[in-house]
């Protein structure tokens, strides 16, 4: 059984906020327009999505800093998981379940291994977060993990939660060449070691690495594995969200090509597919779609997003 990922939130957020392209980032959508969240939700689950993911990427010190927002971390992060929750809830039915997936970020900047904190200053934070979401989500999800250090602080803190817990890596765009540390897949995996994790995935990066990344992870693991690429280009060396150091988007990446890809990953052995940022509601839809799944064309028709 294939589960369908959400694609991205903060995205999603940006495309229709285009205020939230910086500073705060997608935590803006809490502050400011929290509705909009639940829309977001609901369009992809409207578009097949059976696990959302909560939209705590950037309810985090270093990003609520920027605003002198770090004291209500916790409030926000605990009104992601509500609006997630209510939006699964209100998804489901006698025959399909959504679940929700507790997002626990990088703590500093995505795609920078060299900004990793130490585990005495990472792992109060995720704590903090599991402890605060901890009844509203159905597993964790560690992701846009740029280093085996990073995952293995975000994964102690999920795994004494007692939920399901997913990792999901981000690699370097060339593919084979492991992930945004420079570390193997089979050193990032290595050192999650003692760890009960439930699914091994990537994300946040180009399909070609993804699909690469996967035949190496499925000669390591028995356990679930999966993928959400992006559709962004290639990260630039030094880039920071606030920087003027621009990703841009891919445009060589069509709905029908990512679509395409998905279906290779799956077969190269992915039991869970989705989108991370670029990849919208209709993208979702369209996966869906090709996978048979019998979602109500009216609303998966009305999902907005991605190109």
């Amino acid at each position: 059984m294939i589960t369908i990922l959400d694609g991205g939130i903060g995205g999603e957020i940006q495309r229709r906020m285009p205020a939230a392209a910086t500073g705060v980032w997608s935590a803006m959508a809490l502050l400011e327009q929290p509705e909009m969240v639940v829309e977001i939700h609901r369009d992809y689950i409207a578009a097949g999505a059976d696990l959302i993911t909560t939209n705590t990427y950037s309810t985090i010190p270093s990003y609520l800093g920027k605003a002198g927002l770090e004291g209500r971390c916790r409030e926000l992060t605990g009104l992601a998981g509500r609006l997630a929750r209510r939006a699964a809830d209100e998804g489901s039915n006698g025959v399909r379940r959504v679940r929700v997936a507790g997002s626990l970020p990088p703590l500093s900047e995505s795609y920078r291994a060299d900004l990793v904190p130490p585990a005495a200053d990472a792992l109060p934070i995720y704590e903090d977060m599991v402890r605060t979401l901890a009844d509203d989500v159905d597993v964790f999800l560690c992701e846009t993990m740029s280093s085996a250090a990073e995952a293995r602080h975000a994964a102690t803190a999920a795994v004494a939660s007692g939920k399901p817990v997913y990792v999901a890596w981000t690699l370097d765009e060339t593919p084979g060449a492991g992930l945004r540390s420079g570390e193997s897949v089979a050193t990032a995996l290595a050192a999650l070691e003692g760890l009960a994790i439930d699914a091994y995935l990537f994300n946040c990066t180009h399909t070609e690495a993804i699909e690469v990344g996967l035949s190496e992870l499925a000669a390591l693991t028995d356990k679930p594995i999966g993928c959400y690429p992006n559709r962004l280009g290639r990260i630039p060396e030094g880039w920071t969200l606030d920087n003027d150091i621009g990703t841009g988007g891919r445009r060589d990446l069509p709905r029908e090509h990512y679509v395409a890809s998905m279906l290779r990953c799956i077969e190269r052995g992915a039991s869970i597919v989705g989108g991370c940022c670029g990849i919208g509601p209709k993208d979702i839809g369209a996966l869906a779609a090709e996978l048979g799944r019998n979602v109500d064309a009216e609303l998966a028709g009305a999902a907005q997003g991605g190109g």
